[in-house]
């Protein structure tokens, strides 16, 4: 058992990936020798190659199309958007054709493909770093996008991403890259995608949350407790599919019902998980669901960041309104 940080957990998935299934390759822009922006690929050119690691041109379309190419004609390959924000360029070869080669070929061809890439703010970065834009990938059918938040997820969580028939969009919250280390298994192990942890039971409250939200929410219950109330913590991990049926009985148990993501709040997916508990347990609801989101702005630069991002103080706040009311 190793005591890892996130970060590390994603690097150890995919070297236990490559050592494997010589069908998984990596790369991306600075992957091989620099190992990643972030350092998440460290080590893994000089272990398995440069065959099987390498560094990409700056080009995100031609990282994303040949990756495309690549899954299509037998390989398994794991590709780094270096930020989110600098996915728009791939995002046509994403929603166009790794989407949808499985619908447009009847399945005679699939894309094994998983495309990584840090996002979220809370790191005081550049413009087109910091955006939280899982709704644009979990709005396309074809595509199932992952946000681990724990070590121990991110491994089971990338581990199976690699393994699946499908592409997989794996979100990280660099964010909490470093924040935390949690004991996780040595050997290679898979967490079905679809599946919502129950991080903590409760009465009370259902609250929702996925990725560094997952950490602030954890602070914000703890203040609450301290008043009196039962709350329980679901981190969703897949925001497509989502895990239907661990909410709704959920909420059919409390009554109430929050989302906590990072975000833009309209249109985001806070709106589709009380859509899917109006659905679901609306007989059972005590009061008005709630979004606790980012505001509906551009992402701002390093000194506005804090007041972006939802934080304990404002969690608390909005959390304690649905308790009591």
């Amino acid at each position: 058992m190793a005591v890892l940080n996130l970060l590390e957990a994603v690097n150890q998935a995919m070297d236990q990936s490559m050592a494997q299934d010589d069908k998984v390759i990596v790369f991306g822009e600075d992957v091989g020798v620099e190992g990643g922006v972030f350092r998440a690929t460290k080590g893994l050119q000089e272990k398995y190659g440069i065959e099987r690691c390498f560094d990409s041109i700056l080009a995100e379309s031609s990282i994303v199309g040949s990756g495309i190419g690549m899954a299509i004609n037998g390989l398994k390959p794991v590709v780094e958007i270096q930020f989110s924000g600098f996915m728009f360029p791939g995002y046509n070869q994403i929603v166009t054709h790794a989407a949808r080669m499985r619908n447009r070929t009847r399945g005679r061809y699939t894309v094994p493909m998983v495309i990584r890439m840090p996002y979220g703010g809370g790191v005081r970065a550049l413009e087109h770093h910091s955006e939280s834009l899982e709704v644009l990938f979990a709005h396309t059918a074809g595509l199932k996008v992952v946000i681990p938040s724990t070590p121990y997820d991110a491994k089971g969580l990338l581990m199976a991403a690699i393994q699946d028939p499908d592409p997989v969009i794996f979100m990280e919250p660099k964010r909490i890259y470093r924040a935390f280390k949690q004991d996780v298994p040595d050997e290679a192990y898979t967490i079905p995608i679809g599946k919502a942890k129950i991080v903590k039971s409760g009465t009370d409250l259902t609250v929702v949350a996925w990725g560094a939200m997952v950490r602030e929410t954890q602070k914000a219950i703890e203040h609450l407790e301290k008043e009196g109330f039962s709350i329980e913590l679901i981190d969703l991990r897949t925001i497509s599919p989502i895990d239907k049926e661990t909410i709704i009985q959920s909420v059919q148990k409390t009554g109430r019902f929050c989302v906590v993501h990072e975000a833009a709040q309209t249109y985001g997916p806070g709106a589709e998980l009380i859509t899917t508990v109006n659905e679901g347990a609306f007989l059972y609801l005590e009061a008005p669901p709630k979004r606790i989101a980012s505001v509906d702005t551009i992402v701002p630069l390093p000194k506005g960041e804090q007041y972006y991002v939802p934080d304990v103080g404002q969690i608390v706040s909005e959390l304690r309104d649905v308790l009591k009311f």
